[in-house]
């Protein structure tokens, strides 16, 4: 997956919640954070005479953008500090939670908690961090679909699941946060039912609905078709989208490398938004943050989370779905 991302989020007052046909992200917006990575990047371009690459990272700098929390000691006054600054801006805190045990099971973004009670520890400081203030939380991505890639044992499979609905409960008790608990994207788990049971047993009832496409590149049309089936067996529980990066939808071409890692020739998707002419899908967001490398898949390219501002500017001139 993707190691977290260096800060951004959006603008708004969030909504507290929730049934299964509520929408708690109508009218929302979301904080920008003006010293983010794209934004510092232009800056650094401007002053250096690239005008023009300048000029296309200051259209990335200007949307909002997840910020990802992962192991930390101190993540209590780090979400505390940026969702201060978002109250500030009479704005809502768009945050990823990503720190569950055993996290992408050994791969680029491997690590976490070190044990069950240090994540319950985590998100009760994450929570805390987040205070009386707005916030939507995207909740541990990958955590569900990487369970049911026989990643982890049986045991760990249902410990994750209690800690994912111990975090839904822990969150939900702020009011004015919205949950959503990643599901995957529409080429991981198939069929989609698969996804129900664990989705059902991390406490989807009383979160605000699902996350799809974090990270990746499928396309807002495949993307909502997936989820709406989800969606119905979960009682009409809504979900929102990661448009990051899915422009010009996932590579097909190479049989012989990981397709979700850094593919070239992707593209921005559809800007943040809440209105998206679809009434389960709450959001299009950009939850990963385009530019940020998914992992040192091929000779030279940076580790994972590691800004790359070459490919931040390829994703940025690639062009963007017109698609909704």
């Amino acid at each position: 997956m993707t190691l977290l991302p260096v800060a951004l989020a959006g603008c708004g007052s969030a909504a507290a919640s929730s049934g299964a046909g509520g929408d708690p992200l109508a009218g929302e917006t979301f904080y920008v954070d003006p010293h983010n990575i794209a934004a510092q990047q232009a800056a650094q371009w401007r002053g250096e005479g690239r005008t023009e690459d300048s000029a296309i990272l200051a259209r990335l700098a200007a949307q909002p953008t997840a910020h990802w929390f992962g192991e930390s000691s101190h993540v209590k006054s780090e979400v505390e500090s940026l969702t201060e600054r978002a109250a500030g801006s009479h704005a809502s805190a768009l945050l990823v939670a990503y720190d569950i045990p055993d996290r992408d099971c050994g791969g680029y973004s491997s690590g976490g908690a070190a044990s069950g009670a240090a994540y319950r520890h985590w998100i009760g400081q994450f929570a805390a961090g987040i205070g009386d203030r707005a916030a939507t939380v995207i909740l541990e991505p990958d955590a569900i679909a990487e369970a049911l890639s026989h990643c982890l044992s049986s045991a760990f499979r249902a410990e994750r699941y209690a800690l994912l609905k111990f975090a839904v409960q822990t969150l939900k008790a702020r009011r004015h946060v919205s949950v959503y608990i990643d599901a995957g994207n529409v080429g991981w788990i198939s069929p989609s039912q698969l996804l129900l049971g664990p989705l059902q047993a991390s406490g989807i009832a009383r979160a605000d609905g699902f996350s799809l496409n974090v990270s990746n590149f499928y396309t807002n049309t495949s993307t909502i078709s997936y989820g709406t089936v989800i969606s119905r067996r979960l009682h009409g529980k809504h979900f929102v989208i990661d448009t990051s990066r899915n422009g010009n939808g996932p590579d097909t071409s190479r049989e012989d490398e990981p397709t979700w890692c850094n593919p070239p020739g992707r593209a921005l998707g559809t800007d943040p938004t809440t209105r998206t002419g679809n009434p389960l899908v709450d959001a299009y967001l950009w939850i990963k943050q385009p530019g940020q490398s998914d992992g040192s898949c091929r000779p030279g390219e940076p580790r994972a989370g590691q800004w790359w501002p070459q490919y931040a500017l390829e994703l940025a001139g690639g062009g963007r779905t017109t698609e909704g």
